[in-house]
């Protein structure tokens, strides 16, 4: 997003004048060659480019090499530089003692690899220092981010990424890039909520924050890959899923709600129409935006269904395919047809489900009572019987969605 010279020379002015402190974290594992390179490069920049009160801690994660002699080394008592030793391995540990015992006002994590530009530091604290977001995240995804790394990455980054979008809603473009900051007094009462101590803390604190209606502001980052990278692909990937669906449970059931946040003042609210530019909102733009999602989602599901029917029974065929396109269905209406103003679309999706078992009966029950006239009709007259179970459920459907799923808490339709 572009912004104007005068307003960026604005900022600036009003960082500069800033008494804001600012603590940056820099979690270790066996880090002895590279700690004092990066210590000293952070340094320089940090002395010459940077307006703010600054201090770096080193976490040193149970190192088994010389990190811990090297941290003591760089950092000196009351100094700048400080030195933190934990006995137990975890990224997310780390953050969640080094961020805990902060005294600053905006904490800072980034990597001990420095894979993203520190031009990128400045605008990632300055809308925290004036308190116009409570986080704020580095993303190599978003318009404007310059990235170089192998093709395996990529692929990894935006399918986690997109997964993340399609099950929980997400806005943020990139749950993992190792430069984040958020306000102290923000991060402290989150924390309490976050249970991963690893590689899924960034993306767990992130949900939450959006969960409890957090505003979470994206820096796009030149971001350079780190070839001696130690994550475990496989099984981070595992854990990653289990979080999601750990997340997923903890908002349906409201344990992911923060109840002693700081509050801000709530924006004056504006209509998705004005939004949108539509100029006829309510059923009207409903009904023609569910027909679209809709038309393209029983192409995909009839497309599915006879893909799976080659190897698998009817029941399992059709379950298989309308699982599939009720995830991007149910996200697409909740995006482009309902405008949902609710926090939780885990619930949303959650409700949209229920919509699907019951859409699933009857489709299914469609195909049944064709077998029971019919016990071996052509897979032509098989997926005609399905197209018109389809159309009549999916007029269900719509009314389901808007008259249940995407009501807001007055009972009203939230478009």
């Amino acid at each position: 997003m572009s912004r104007s010279v005068a307003g960026e020379a604005g900022q600036e002015a009003a960082v500069r004048r800033s008494t804001t402190t600012v603590d940056i974290i820099i979690p270790v594992y066996n880090e002895e060659r590279t700690l004092p390179g990066c210590i000293a490069v952070l340094g320089e920049y940090l002395t010459g480019d940077f307006p703010f009160e600054w201090t770096v801690t080193v976490v040193d994660n149970a190192s088994t090499d010389g990190t811990w002699a090297v941290a003591n080394s760089l950092s000196e008592p009351g100094g700048r530089i400080r030195a933190l030793h934990l006995d137990r391995k975890g990224r997310g540990l780390a953050l969640r003692e080094a961020w805990g015992r902060s005294e600053a006002d905006v904490v800072v994590y980034m990597d001990v690899d420095l894979s993203t530009g520190l031009d990128a530091l400045l605008p990632l604290v300055a809308p925290l220092a004036n308190g116009h977001s409570d986080l704020a995240i580095g993303s190599r995804l978003a318009p404007g981010a310059r990235t170089l790394r192998g093709p395996k990455r990529e692929f990894i980054s935006r399918t986690y990424n997109s997964l993340i979008r399609l099950t929980h809603g997400a806005r943020f473009s990139d749950a993992q890039c190792g430069f984040k900051a958020a306000r102290a007094d923000v991060i402290r009462p989150l924390l309490k909520a976050v249970r991963d101590d690893a590689w899924f803390f960034d993306t767990e604190l992130l949900l939450l924050a959006e969960h409890n209606g957090l505003r979470v502001h994206e820096v796009p980052v030149d971001w350079i890959e780190d070839t001696d990278s130690r994550v475990d692909v496989v099984s981070t990937a595992r854990d990653d899923l289990r979080g999601l669906l750990r997340v997923a449970r903890a908002k349906a059931s409201g344990a992911a709600r923060v109840d002693d946040l700081p509050q801000r003042p709530q924006p004056r609210a504006i209509h998705p129409d004005a939004v949108l530019g539509r100029r006829e909102g309510g059923l009207s733009w409903q009904v023609l935006s569910f027909a679209v999602i809709g038309v393209l989602s029983t192409v995909a599901n009839l497309a599915l269904y006879a893909l799976f029917r080659q190897a698998w029974p009817l029941l399992v065929a059709n379950l298989a395919a309308l699982l599939i396109t009720t995830l991007f269905n149910t996200e697409a209406n909740r995006r482009f047809t309902f405008t949902t103003r609710r926090r939780s679309s885990g619930r949303v999706h959650a409700q949209g489900f229920v919509v699907f078992a019951a859409y699933y009966v009857f489709t299914s029950g469609a195909l049944l009572v064709l077998h029971s006239f019919a016990p071996d009709p052509s897979r032509g007259l098989e997926l005609a019987v399905l197209l018109v179970s389809s159309l009549i459920g999916t007029a269900g459907r719509f009314l389901l969605l808007r008259g249940w799923v995407f009501r807001d808490q007055n009972g009203k339709e939230t478009a």
